[in-house]
């Protein structure tokens, strides 16, 4: 959400194999709409989509059956995985000794835990905060993901919908908001609307 989590996983990804390590890297519900990790500063890489029913185990142990190499797994859009994702994924580090590195959101737009989310702290060797910071509308830092339907904050419906800033007007939307701004339900069109976001300087 605006934070650089997808970029950071596309970094990670080459700095690794740049290295001549080999890694494969999986996405769900990414922006785009397919098996790809996209960011907005216009960064892409082909990705494996994982399903509900993916089985992580399996994949890379089939793999390395078939005389596959895997050393690292780049897992983008974590929040989406399943809890029994999240356990196998752990299991493939231990086990395997492969590096796995998620990359992720820890909270939907109720600002409630997504369950693979919880997992994944529960279970990770080390949880990083991004250095690039999210910053809401009034200049703090964003800690909460809000949910535009048709221009109005929403705080119900379905945890999962793919929707993005960039495609305006767009029926589902995301901003990133402060918690204060987030418990107002103030979104940067409704703070224009009624004069809270200030205009810039008639010079530039």
């Amino acid at each position: 959400m605006d934070a650089g989590k997808s970029t950071l996983a596309l970094q990670t990804n080459h700095n690794h194999a740049a290295r001549g390590r080999v890694g494969l890297i999986f996405t769900v519900n990414d922006r785009s709409g397919g098996a790809v990790v996209t960011s907005r500063l216009g960064l892409t890489h082909d990705a494996l989509e994982v399903t509900d029913e993916f089985d992580f185990w399996r994949h890379i142990v089939d793999a390395l059956t078939h005389g596959g190499r895997v050393d690292y797994l780049i897992c983008d859009e974590a929040q989406f995985y399943t809890p029994e994702q999240i356990e196998a994924l752990a299991k493939i580090t231990d086990e395997l000794q492969i590096d796995v590195f998620c990359f992720g959101i820890l909270t939907d737009f109720r600002t409630r835990l997504f369950p693979g989310a919880a997992r994944l702290v529960e279970l990770a060797d080390r949880t990083e905060v991004l250095q690039v910071e999210a910053l809401c509308w009034c200049g703090k830092r964003a800690t909460h993901n809000a949910r535009v339907e048709d221009g109005v904050m929403v705080t119900e419906g379905d945890q999962v919908v793919v929707g993005d800033t960039d495609q305006a007007p767009s029926t589902v939307s995301y901003e990133v908001l402060c918690r204060q701004h987030h418990r107002r339900r103030l979104t940067a069109a409704r703070a224009k609307s009624v004069s809270l976001v200030p205009e810039p300087l008639p010079f530039g």
